[in-house]
């Protein structure tokens, strides 16, 4: 068989592997971003759409109608956002996952290619990132328990006349939590891969995440002794929440999808 773009270490992202196989839109632009991510280196259609019909629609009740008709109507009803605030929780989680899979695997040196333990200046005495993982797990865990939908539930009140309610604010709720959990992995993700690429020297990664090494100097610290790195870690997810991150990459490589 001759050697093609699959085979490359990024190959799972090329285009032929994704939109003729399963031409799902956001598989194919992620893809995409990843593969122009990647490049030189030696690494939401659906809730839109019920958010703008939502907010394009009357909800009142009663209603009055342009011929003056006056009629109570279930209209009012925030099922459709309820589950698609459901919906998004599980994705999320599922990101957050293999976010913090990849942390570990950068700190296991049965997996890690020659790593040191938990990236620490002296394993055996240092903990390394062992305690960032550790908190990356929590917030995975957690994010399981609120992938968990809100809008299955429903207890009637008010003597049986709102008998059957969305849970929409509690799916918001939850979610809203789910992405700060997310937020706070990815950043931990990013602590841990600066530092695995720093102790990768003297070989060097690709444009963009040389360029995001570059912006992150100085907020981020260097492989060393242990310290308190929950500073370091707000660093970090403020530059992820902030969309640097993004722009970082953009200006090394390009717009992404």
């Amino acid at each position: 068989m001759g050697e093609g773009r699959a085979t490359r270490p990024d190959g799972v992202f090329v285009p032929e592997l994704h939109e003729p196989l399963r031409p799902h839109p956001g598989q194919k632009y992620a893809a995409a971003n990843m593969l122009k991510a990647l490049e030189d280196s030696g690494i939401v259609a659906y809730a839109l759409n019920i958010a703008q019909q939502e907010l394009a629609a009357a909800v009142d009740n009663p209603v009055v109608l342009d011929d003056g008709t006056v009629s109570s109507n279930g209209n009012f009803h925030g099922a459709p956002v309820a589950y698609v605030l459901d919906f998004m929780a599980i994705p999320i989680s599922d990101l957050a996952s293999m976010s913090e899979r990849r942390t570990d695997r950068m700190l296991d040196p049965a997996r890690s290619h020659g790593l040191p333990p938990f990236l620490a200046q002296d394993p055996g005495r240092d903990s390394g990132l062992m305690i960032a993982q550790y908190t990356q797990a929590g917030l995975v865990s957690d994010m399981k328990r609120l992938a968990v939908p809100a809008s299955v539930d429903s207890i009637p009140s008010s003597a049986m006349q709102e008998d059957h309610v969305s849970m929409g604010w509690h799916a918001a709720r939850k979610l809203r939590q789910a992405v700060l959990n997310l937020r706070r992995v990815l950043a931990i993700e990013l602590l841990t891969s600066t530092r695995a690429i720093a102790l990768r020297a003297p070989l060097e990664p690709g444009a963009a995440a040389s360029a995001v090494i570059a912006d992150v100097d100085g907020r981020v610290g260097a492989p060393g002794e242990d310290r308190f790195m929950a500073p370091e870690i707000e660093a970090a997810e403020e530059y992820v929440a902030s969309g640097r991150l993004v722009r970082t990459v953009e200006s090394a490589v390009g717009p992404l999808n």
